[in-house]
């Protein structure tokens, strides 16, 4: 009895079609990275740095993980940037964005007392429950917070695709790529944007609604107006 082996793929025995087999895999390799071309150049002419982003009302902080309650290094860092800009009068206002689907695991309160503590007032900050991604973020910012341009802050790995996406929900941007230590979790971070590309191709593409949307809220105008 012959014991069924699996065989190694064979390659095409014709010039031809190992042509065709080299130019199929360079198409893929071509499609794969069409996605993340399209996040450079939609970003390219969008990203500052703390000291020369433009002045203004409203800056965005993605959720980026907590830590026993706390943020995590990495949200640590994109709030310290926030708070920077608030102290040196370059933003006016807060929205803090990130996932409270769980009552146990509350990003946007964890963010505001965080910012709080290091002088943003609480009435300066916003809070959006619901920013379970980076397209729900934007396009919350825009149809329920009434966001029409905002300073957005991140890791350097990540702040292109949150440009590109949030101009896409309508949302005119500046992006803010803080700094972060080259670790495990920041190599992790930029490979995995990679992937993450094709998904935020085609939310640009489709515009599919967040996974909550819900009715408008006026806390971003109402605390605009409040500084006033």
């Amino acid at each position: 009895m012959h014991r069924w082996r699996p065989g190694r793929p064979r390659l095409p025995r014709t010039r031809a079609g190992r042509r065709r087999l080299v130019q199929a895999v360079m198409a893929g390799c071509v499609l794969a990275l069409l996605p993340a071309t399209w996040m450079y150049l939609a970003a390219d002419d969008r990203l500052r740095t703390v000291a020369d982003v433009p002045r203004t009302e409203v800056a965005v902080v993605f959720g980026a993980g907590l830590w026993d309650g706390e943020p995590s290094p990495y949200l640590a860092h994109r709030l310290d940037a926030a708070a920077g800009l608030y102290r040196a009068g370059r933003i006016e206002v807060v929205l803090v964005t990130g996932d409270n689907s769980r009552e146990e695991y509350d990003e946007p309160d964890a963010m505001r007392a965080y910012l709080v503590r290091h002088g943003v007032p609480d009435g300066r900050i916003v809070s959006d429950y619901a920013g379970f991604d980076t397209w729900d973020s934007c396009v919350r910012a825009k149809k329920i917070f009434g966001v029409d341009r905002a300073v957005l802050i991140s890791q350097g790995f990540h702040i292109r695709r949150a440009v590109a996406l949030c101009q896409e929900a309508g949302v005119a941007s500046y992006g803010v790529g803080v700094d972060a230590e080259h670790d495990l979790t920041w190599y992790y971070g930029g490979a995995r944007e990679v992937l993450a590309a094709g998904k935020a191709a085609l939310d640009a593409v489709f515009e599919p609604d967040p996974r909550f949307l819900g009715p408008k809220e006026t806390g971003v105008a109402e605390a605009l107006a409040g500084g006033r």
